[in-house]
């Protein structure tokens, strides 16, 4: 029998009004401390939350979205290595140290509490509950960058390396490319998530264009750098014969680059972990 955890969890509300008390559930944080755990997941789409609440800034809204999850994911690494008894036991209390209580729009819900044998599915099932189940059904057909991300974390921080990597900008004169998820080894290593699960063949097209292009404006950078491009696949039948060829057009790309698809997640985070230890014992 696989051991159950106890854990608590708190949602993070976008309070358009205090005075109405209207909001909008943007993210859920949960902490299991017997298990070592701590994680949050945000939305970094604003489609119903600019629907509900017109005029919200969307470049802005998704920048501070990203910046707490990166918050929560240091936070969860350096808890991973700690005595249990040194972290706190309410997830309140480390959320509230993320982004402290105020007057502001977003706001954190009283903690709620339950029991798992895995905490970091049991945040994903909190946060399709209580953040995405109002969402409009075509919009959750089809998955953002953010969410293949978020199937390659799951063996990073199963290997406990999410802490080495942070944001790089890779830059030329005229152009630069900002990776959120980078380290060092001699030359940058730069994990960029992008997804393929897209409406039509001309989206998928257009998007294996864009990234040809900045990556090729920015191969003749100072900094020498690698990019592993995490590509998630269309889950459509119809749209594999575009998704092979944009496969063709990112493996084309100019630079030293290397394709990752969702199914070798694993092998990658192992390959990386292997990398990083080697580089600590050598430090």
């Amino acid at each position: 029998m696989k051991n159950q955890y106890s854990y608590t969890y708190t949602v993070l509300r976008y309070v358009h009004d205090v005075t109405s008390g209207e909001f909008v559930n943007v993210g859920v944080a949960l902490h299991a401390s017997e298990a070592r755990y701590l994680g949050a997941l945000c939305r970094t789409t604003y489609g119903r939350l600019s629907k509900v609440f017109p005029g919200v800034n969307a470049e802005h809204f998704k920048a501070l979205m990203r910046h707490i999850q990166n918050r929560f994911e240091e936070s969860g690494e350096r808890l991973s290595s700690e005595l249990p008894f040194t972290s706190p036991s309410d997830v309140i209390e480390i959320a509230q140290s993320v982004l402290p209580k105020d007057d502001s729009s977003l706001q954190w819900s009283p903690s709620g509490s339950g029991r798992t044998d895995d905490p970091a599915q049991a945040l994903e099932k909190l946060f399709d509950r209580m953040v995405m189940r109002y969402e409009d059904k075509q919009a959750l057909s089809n998955r953002t960058d953010d969410d293949v991300w978020r199937h390659f974390k799951k063996d990073l921080e199963g290997q406990r390396i999410l802490q080495y990597f942070q944001p790089k900008t890779i830059s030329v004169q005229d152009d630069e490319i900002e990776f959120q998820h980078s380290w060092k080894n001699g030359k940058w290593h730069c994990l960029e998530p992008i997804s393929f699960d897209m409406a039509t063949a001309d989206n998928i097209r257009e998007k294996a264009y864009r990234w040809m292009g900045q990556l090729a404006s920015v191969r003749d950078a100072a900094d020498q750098f690698k990019v592993y491009l995490l590509v998630g696949a269309p889950q459509q039948e119809s749209l594999q014969p575009a998704f092979l060829r944009a496969m063709s057009m990112l493996k084309r790309i100019p630079g030293e680059n290397e394709v990752v698809l969702e199914k070798d997640a694993l092998d990658l985070a192992a390959r990386i972990a292997g990398e990083v230890a080697e580089h600590k014992r050598v430090d």
